[in-house]
């Protein structure tokens, strides 16, 4: 089995059996099998396995989707539909994706959305410590010595940040790659050091990038080749 293991109901959410509700129903009823015996509640399987839902064998999983979207400051990153401006409800794709990740709501840039969800636990579990790139404006000078305070790590509450390169672009703003995801992190490590941001915007997941010249509020597929490189970068089976 590979690393990367799920429970069962949500698998058969994510690959389009049923909700996760009914796929504990089914589960209860000995209609799901997993390697040709019976699963139970709370069984993690992975891709290896060879999954059956009886009565539902034939069913059609859904193609496989990544979607890159550069995201407006404004926008929710939510799979909740009833929030105003969601992510979801904006790009209103006719089968059902998620985001892979967080990105608040005053930042804008890259964003991938997905229904792969083995893709989507590489990509986001903390124990893979994968970068991610972004340009930060912030509202007065930072010196150089700042820079080198960020690049070895900021006490926060916490907890240290995990050292980061920083690349300074000029006395107001700056790129930094982050291989941890703290809750708006960047932010508050420019607040701890007495600044604060006007603008950040992510520009690279792993080997996913964005151009700098894609409209803002623009989204596209993937291409096959983009989808390859990234799954390989991650370790995922293609």
């Amino acid at each position: 089995m590979s690393q990367d293991t799920i429970r069962i109901n949500k698998y058969l959410s994510e690959h389009g059996y049923c909700s996760r509700r009914e796929a504990d129903r089914l589960i209860k009823a000995g209609k799901v099998l997993i390697n040709e015996k019976p699963a139970t509640l709370g069984t993690k399987v992975s891709e290896d396995d060879q999954i059956r839902v009886i009565g539902r064998d034939k069913k059609k999983i859904p193609k496989k989707v990544y979607i890159m979207l550069n995201k407006p400051v404004g926008m929710i990153v939510t799979t909740d539909e009833t929030k105003r401006d969601n992510v979801i409800s904006y790009i209103d794709y006719p089968e059902r994706i998620f985001p892979v990740g967080r990105l608040d709501v005053k930042s804008e840039g890259l964003l991938l959305l997905t229904n792969d969800g083995v893709l989507a636990n590489r990509i986001m579990h903390p124990r893979y410590d994968h970068d991610k790139e972004y340009v930060v404006k912030i509202d007065k000078d930072m010196p150089r010595k700042e820079i080198k305070v960020m690049q070895n790590g900021i006490e926060l509450e916490d907890g240290l940040t995990l050292p980061a390169k920083v690349r300074q672009i000029d006395p107001r703003k700056f790129a930094i790659i982050l291989t941890e995801g703290r809750n708006r992190q960047i932010r508050r490590m420019c607040e701890t050091l007495g600044y604060n941001v006007t603008e950040l915007k992510r520009t690279r997941i792993i080997t996913l990038k964005m151009p700098t010249t894609y409209p803002s509020g623009n989204w596209r597929h993937l291409t096959e080749s983009e989808v390859l490189t990234l799954k390989k970068a991650v370790g995922v089976k293609t």
